[in-house]
């Protein structure tokens, strides 16, 4: 079956969470990472998933991302449920409509390739124009570093390369885990202008995060607060 194009879809939505639940297994028994999330995701906005280490925000972005099963509840990205999906269907929207950057700098990048072919594999991947990839570099402030290793990037460089290739081909959904946790401020600012005008051009961007900068800069606030939602 193929995978539907989310960019045509006319619907307000990029992504809906109902009565959202996971677990996980621990050496002790079971413990909630979420619990009966209800979440509206419209199109062209971003959305800050706030709240103290351990209350589910980087268990909430796996989930929309389609790498954490969710134990009840559906995850609906356009008209999808990524709960009914294979794996494979699965992998393939998720490379065709989202970019990822994952909170482990060094876990976005392929060791042996340079920042600059960072961004052109996702651009393949998602089948899209890499020529993109010397702008959305510069516009992290790293046009510079385009010939350079992870091995020889700091981490929040590392970041910043991840950042762009999350972002370029205009993707449906940007998931991003506390993406300036790493940055000064100077870069934080860089970061958070690329991803407004990504949000301008009809993307959904959604970051965890715990920086004041990037919660001001939400046009929705979620926290939460032991796996539930207590303020949006």
């Amino acid at each position: 079956m193929p995978v539907p194009d989310l960019r045509d879809t006319t619907g307000p939505n990029a992504a809906l969470c109902r009565s959202l639940a996971v677990d996980y297994r621990t050496s002790t028994g079971t413990v909630p990472a979420l619990r009966d999330i209800d979440l509206t995701l419209e199109r062209g906005r971003l959305t800050v998933i706030a709240g103290p280490s351990g209350s589910g925000k980087s268990s909430l972005l796996r989930v929309l991302a389609g790498l954490q099963a969710a134990r009840a509840g559906s995850v609906l990205v356009g008209d999808d449920d990524l709960a009914r999906m294979r794996s494979a269907r699965r992998r393939r929207l998720r490379r065709s409509t989202m970019g990822i950057v994952l909170q482990n700098p060094s876990d976005n990048l392929v060791e042996y390739l340079r920042a600059d072919e960072q961004v052109q594999l996702s651009a393949r991947l998602r089948g899209v124009d890499p020529s993109e990839s010397p702008e959305l570099l510069d516009a992290v402030g790293l046009a510079d570093r385009a010939s350079s290793y992870p091995s020889e990037l700091s981490g929040g460089e590392q970041q910043r390369v991840a950042f762009a290739a999350a972002a370029i081909g205009q993707p449906l959904l940007l998931l991003a885990d506390e993406p300036t946790a790493q940055l000064d401020t100077t870069a934080g600012q860089l970061l958070m202008t690329a991803v407004r005008e990504l949000v301008a051009r009809g993307s959904t961007a959604v970051l965890a995060s715990h920086d004041a900068a990037v919660i001001d800069a939400a046009d929705d606030l979620v926290r939460l607060q032991d796996g539930r939602v207590v303020e949006r």
